[in-house]
C-alpha cells in the first residue's frame, strides 16, 4: 500500500470537487430575495429624490428667467407682454429698438424639467409678471412633485 492513491480514489475526489463547484438553487433564490428587498426599500426614496431635484431645477430656471426679465426691463423699459412670452428674451420683438439680447444663454427658452413649456403672464395678479411650471402632471395646482412651481411665493 503505497502513498500514491489509487486511480478510483483520484476519480472520486475529482468528481466530488466538480459537484461542489457553483451555487445551489436555494443560494441563488436567497440572493435574489435580498436584492429584491433592497430595491423595494431604496427604490421609492431614490424616485422621491429625483422628483425633488426636478422641483429644485424648475425653481432655479425660474430665477434665471427673473434675472433675464430684469435685464430686458432695464434695456426696454418694460417687461415682455403675455403675447410675446419668454421668447422675447431670445428673439427681438418688432418695435423694440433698445433690445440688447439675447438675455438667455443658448438662444432658446428651455422647457421645464418635465419637458413642458413654462407659462408666462404679464401683467399678472402677483406682480409685473408670473412664470409657472405646471409640475409633473402638467395641470394647474397639485401637490408634491405635481404641484406648480411659481415665480412668486405661495
Amino acid at each position: 500500500m503505497g502513498l500514491v492513491p489509487s486511480t478510483s480514489a483520484r476519480r472520486f475526489r475529482r468528481s466530488r470537487r466538480h459537484d461542489e463547484a457553483g451555487y445551489t438553487l436555494v443560494e441563488l433564490l436567497v440572493v435574489i430575495t435580498i436584492i429584491g428587498l433592497i430595491v423595494a426599500l431604496v427604490g421609492p426614496r431614490v424616485l422621491n429624490y429625483l422628483g425633488e431635484s426636478k422641483v429644485k431645477t424648475a425653481k432655479i430656471q425660474i430665477q434665471g428667467f427673473t434675472s433675464a426679465l430684469d435685464l430686458f426691463y432695464l434695456d426696454t423699459g418694460r417687461y415682455p407682454m403675455s403675447s410675446e412670452g419668454l421668447t422675447a428674451l431670445v428673439q427681438r420683438t418688432a418695435g423694440l429698438a433698445a433690445w440688447n439680447g439675447p438675455y438667455l444663454k443658448g438662444g432658446s427658452v428651455p422647457a421645464d424639467p418635465w419637458g413642458k413649456a413654462y407659462v408666462y403672464r404679464s401683467p399678472s395678479e402677483h406682480g409685473p409678471y408670473d412664470i409657472v411650471s405646471r409640475g409633473s402632471d402638467g395641470q394647474e395646482g397639485g401637490t408634491g412633485t405635481a404641484a406648480d412651481v411659481t415665480s412668486w411665493s405661495r
